[in-house]
């Protein structure tokens, strides 16, 4: 009994490692990229957010390495993390090395698999580019449904909260409401948003905003672009044209962030390749973890693409995204 409650612990340690790193970042320091410091206790948010995760794992888990491992116990292990979203490759590889490791209790087992998960994690650059001078551009890019509206909404709140003045363009002409929804986001959070005519050019509306953000002195303009289908090709090639407007009157851009959403499985990682071949994406923000058995997500889109996951969506409120901390995140699913 008492083996099978260890193991039981694998990864049923409460994702409640995540913690938000909350020191203001100064206006004054142009250029620079958005550092994370020492974090702080996370939110109850992202706990409740993450449970659906943390059961799903740990009940799989549950009783196994009672009596040393298995070949039962290794395929229980694969099933695991293939049922959290981790990917086939992720899963291969982190369950080969685990069994060069050669765990011989659950305790063991902990220590490696927590060991594994942060290798995946290891040596990317999670700092949000805020390159721009004067004005950083960051572009957010996404399928429909994907949480995208909202998620810049917030991405803009949380800037300004570090001590950024943010102007947001709404950029998605083509959605019904697009819009409205982000302009009535912006007025909640009083953040300045500059929108175009229902149809109209996005492009356009990208270089209105990028204009705007200049003549008000704002640090950052974040801009919505409109959902595409990642295989539709006219519709990525649209999606360039508005990256291109904007490099050309304001340098390289400094982030062109993809939105997944966490349940949407491994069509995940089809919808990062399409979007990183059309437009350069630097780095992901997975959505929808607020119930979702699948937070693993986050290892697949790391070890197939190598794009840094910078951001977690926990919940519908203006605070719910948080930056993504591989330290955390490998000590909330085996525990620390």
């Amino acid at each position: 009994m008492i083996p099978a409650l260890i193991a039981a612990g694998v990864v049923l340690a409460a994702l409640a490692g995540w913690w938000l790193w909350a020191r203001s970042r100064r206006r004054s320091t142009p250029a620079a990229a958005i550092t994370r410091d020492t974090p702080t206790v996370a939110p109850d948010a992202l706990t409740g957010g993450l449970a659906g995760t943390r059961a799903a794992l740990g009940g799989r888990l549950a009783g196994l390495f009672g009596g040393g491992p298995s070949e039962a116990d290794w395929e229980a292990v694969e099933e695991a993390l293939l049922a959290a979203d981790a990917g086939v490759a992720a899963t291969a590889a982190i369950v080969a090395r685990l069994r060069e490791r050669r765990p011989g209790s659950a305790a063991e087992l902990r220590e490696a698999l927590h060991s594994e998960i942060l290798a995946v994690f290891e040596g990317a650059d999670r700092g949000l580019r805020l390159t721009g001078d004067p004005v950083a551009v960051v572009v957010v890019v996404g399928v429909n449904g994907s949480g995208k509206t909202t998620t810049i909404a917030k991405l803009g709140a949380l800037l300004e909260r570090e001590g950024r003045s943010v102007l947001l363009g709404a950029g998605d002409t083509f959605r019904a409401a697009a819009a409205e929804q982000l302009a009535a986001w912006a007025g909640r959070l009083g953040l300045d948003v500059v929108r175009g005519q229902a149809g109209g050019d996005p492009a356009a509306v990208a270089f209105d905003a990028y204009a705007a953000a200049r003549a008000r002195g704002k640090d950052v303009v974040i801009v919505d672009t409109a959902g595409r289908l990642h295989s539709k090709h006219n519709l990525m090639e649209e999606l360039g044209k508005v990256v291109r407007v904007l490099e050309r009157e304001a340098g390289p851009v400094g982030e062109v962030l993809l939105v997944l959403d966490g349940t949407s499985g491994q069509n995940a990682i089809a919808q990062a390749r399409a979007f990183t071949a059309a437009v350069g994406v630097t780095g992901v923000i997975v959505t929808k973890l607020d119930g979702t058995a699948r937070g693993g997500i986050a290892l697949a889109v790391e070890h197939d693409l190598g794009i840094p996951v910078k951001y977690l969506g926990v919940g519908e409120g203006a605070g719910d995204l948080l930056p993504f901390d591989a330290p955390a995140f490998a000590d909330a699913l085996v525990g620390g």
